[in-house]
């Protein structure tokens, strides 16, 4: 079922960024001589008045035809974008900004669709929250090896009412009869919290856990304990659901490195964020893939940690007209920056997910 999750959480991404991007250059010849929305005569393959296309699909075949595009996003476009955002993500950044944006996926089409995608592969190769993890603290754990010995005592009862009252049986019988001697045994060894909380509450006492002292936080922590899996799910779940979040976060700390030029507004900052987690998403994507085609883990490591760095400081320098040294060194302060707004990102989604 991975495969066919991966492939919806693709299409879905493509189908986001679609939504978002605007149809500049995708129209057709065939058009009709009015417009079917509001009447007007065409000049062109797009109304000037609505804007819709002057070609209307009515087809089966179109259906499937507009995932495609959705996915690959239109006419091409995606495969114009993709070499820039590899290789010249400074002048994409600086061209976009400049107003020529028909030949190119917008920032937020493409940054919907990297993520998306991300995390669809990211589940198709097994990388996902494990499941078996066990609730944390004394108690959980108490409690579950109780449920345990009830359950192999009431397995031993069956196991005893099964046999055959003969002579041949007194052996196996007297063996099953120990084992269950020896469960009641160790069941009245281990302490049962339901009980000493009776108690307590029976002489005017309430348990209840406190970490912080903040309900809310205490509630969040409880949830943890009880079910850390189910919770480490709903993290990964939100991480790709508010990574928007990623750039308003970072939009400060960019800001700081060019708030002496006056030139560079927060809109150009804006841009250049979404086109860099774009890139970063699609890069883990290609070293998620090489793992699963079983490229060796060191080259992927250095590929992790030597690309993101090369890229930043090319898209610093051809963005902002920066000379290599100077590129180099807001790179490095920039790193720092990355990481400070990965710990705020995941701070917050840890708080809305325990106190949500």
């Amino acid at each position: 079922m991975g495969e066919f999750e991966a492939a919806g959480e693709i299409v879905t991404g493509g189908l986001l960024g679609r939504a978002l991007e605007p149809r500049a250059g995708e129209g057709h010849d065939d058009a009709h001589e009015m417009c079917l929305n509001c009447g007007t005569a065409l000049i062109g393959p797009h109304c000037y008045r609505c804007g819709q296309a002057g070609h209307v699909h009515r087809s089966l075949h179109a259906v499937g035809h507009e995932i495609v595009h959705g996915v690959f996003h239109f006419e091409g476009k995606f495969w114009r974008t993709l070499p820039l955002l590899a290789w010249r993500p400074g002048d994409l950044t600086r061209r976009y900004i400049a107003g020529e944006r028909a030949r190119f996926v917008s920032p937020m089409a493409i940054f919907l669709f990297s993520i998306f995608a991300m995390f669809a592969v990211f589940s198709w190769a097994g990388l996902s929250p494990p499941t078996d993890l066990r609730a944390g603290g004394p108690k959980a754990r108490i409690e579950e090896a109780r449920k345990e010995l009830l359950r192999r005592r009431a397995d031993t009862i069956a196991e005893l009412k099964d046999l055959e009252p003969a002579p041949a049986d007194a052996r196996q019988r007297a063996k099953y009869e120990s084992r269950l001697a020896e469960i009641d045994t160790t069941l009245k060894k281990i302490p049962t919290f339901e009980s000493e909380s009776k108690a307590a509450e029976a002489e005017g006492f309430r348990a209840t856990t406190r970490f912080s002292g903040w309900a809310p936080l205490d509630h969040g922590i409880e949830k943890w304990n009880k079910n850390p899996s189910l919770m480490l799910y709903k993290l990964q779940s939100s991480i790709y659901k508010f990574s928007w979040l990623l750039i308003p976060l970072s939009l400060p700390f960019l800001w700081l490195l060019f708030c002496w030029k006056r030139e560079y507004k927060l809109y150009d900052h804006a841009i250049f964020i979404t086109y860099s987690i774009a890139f970063m998403s699609l890069l883990f994507i290609a070293i998620t893939l090489a793992a699963a085609l079983g490229v060796s883990s060191g080259w992927l490591v250095t590929a992790g940690l030597l690309i993101p760095f090369v890229h930043i400081t090319r898209q610093l320098q051809q963005a902002y007209r920066l000379r290599w040294w100077s590129a180099t060194l807001r790179a490095i302060v920039l790193t720092h920056f990355i990481t400070i707004v990965l710990t705020l990102f995941v701070v917050i989604l840890l708080a809305m997910g325990m106190t949500g």
